[in-house]
């Protein structure tokens, strides 16, 4: 019995660990978002690359995801490997980013999410930016506040790469960023191409939110995001 528990108790504490991510503090201005990943501050951000198809049983393709802030700024830096990026361009309007391949930000404030912050940003450097309100009440005219958000992307031969920032001041001001804490759901869509005009997308996450159906709108395909002091 006592060695049962001791494993239960070591399952838990992996399993926690595994919902949170520190992201490091760096010096201001050692950071130059390219849309490449080559500032050499990244060697110093622990890659995230806990991936999956929560609801599929194939392997999903590879996705990093790392992260730094510097005080003013909050970074972050996704690479996804794709056979076959595809980005829907017609209007060229943000809700063609649904439709396309694309990594994604939620924040929420708590579980309640009411509000929650929406980030789908393409590899073309579009985004569907929005809040919402549980269950899945979608205000998709809203945006990030002006200024506050940068995103820069890159093809490479196996896929995109696409690094953000935001500002620290709008996570304050939303209510997201508390005590240097920040709750957030990292995810990502694969197009695989279009099933009678819609688009065939497959769901991947950095946590299994543990519902039926596809769905990342819900508390628990959020993990946490650690900001360290130095």
């Amino acid at each position: 019995m006592r060695s049962l528990l001791l494993i239960l108790s070591a399952c838990c504490v992996l399993h926690a660990s595994a919902q949170t991510y520190q992201v490091k503090k760096v010096p201001k201005g050692s950071v130059q978002i390219d849309g490449k990943g080559t500032s050499p501050v990244w060697h110093k951000a622990d890659p995230l690359t806990d991936f999956v198809y929560p609801w599929d049983s194939a392997a999903a393709p590879a996705t990093s995801f790392a992260a730094v802030w510097d005080g003013d700024w909050f970074y972050g830096l996704f690479r996804a490997k794709d056979d076959s990026v595809i980005t829907l361009v017609k209007n060229n309007n943000k809700m063609e980013v649904g439709a396309s391949d694309r990594v994604e930000i939620f924040l929420k404030k708590d579980d309640t999410m009411n509000p929650y912050y929406c980030l789908e940003m393409d590899a073309d450097g579009r985004v569907l930016d929005y809040n919402a309100f549980y269950y899945r009440k979608m205000n998709y005219p809203w945006h990030w506040p002006d200024g506050q958000l940068i995103i820069k992307t890159s093809r490479v031969k196996d896929g995109y790469i696409l690094e953000f920032a935001i500002s620290i001041q709008s996570l304050k001001d939303l209510g997201l960023l508390s005590d240097g804490r920040l709750q957030a759901g990292l995810f990502r869509a694969e197009c695989k191409g279009f099933i009678n005009g819609r688009a065939d997308l497959h769901w991947i996450s950095w946590i299994r939110p543990g519902t039926g159906q596809p769905d990342f709108h819900t508390p628990s395909a959020f993990g946490t995001l650690v900001f360290s002091l130095r």
